[in-house]
């Protein structure tokens, strides 16, 4: 899991065919096994199992794999003739304080990180 959460923190996909490639690499596991995992305790929150405000103030790291496939839910779901994939997820994020902004604001601030690793990366 801890691979999977490396890469999932470095994945950046600009446009579904980002997507479909690494569901088609030797990624794509660690893609999936990220994404399940988030949905499946954001499925705790949905049915009333954990509270949301508790789950929203333990950690973050759902809303960084949200950002991350949020502006493809409709390709994914298509692709997968599955239109509730990610909805307990997506609902956990959207309904949460500052809900889409918190999302869109962590996708810009991973992207930023990710640049200066980049450019780090470049200097050495």
């Amino acid at each position: 899991m801890r691979k999977a959460r490396d890469f999932m923190l470095g994945f950046d996909p600009k446009s579904f065919a980002d997507i479909q490639a690494v569901f088609m690499g030797p990624d794509g596991a660690y893609f999936r096994m990220v994404t399940t995992y988030w949905e499946m305790a954001a499925s705790f929150v949905t049915s009333g199992a954990v509270n949301a405000t508790t789950f929203d103030e333990s950690q973050g790291e759902h809303i960084l794999v949200f950002c991350k496939v949020e502006p493809f839910l409709s390709e994914l779901r298509g692709m997968f003739g599955n239109p509730n994939y990610m909805k307990n997820l997506e609902k956990v994020c959207t309904e949460a304080p500052g809900g889409l902004d918190r999302v869109k604001a962590t996708r810009e601030r991973i992207r930023g990180m990710l640049a200066a690793r980049a450019a780090a990366a470049a200097k050495a």
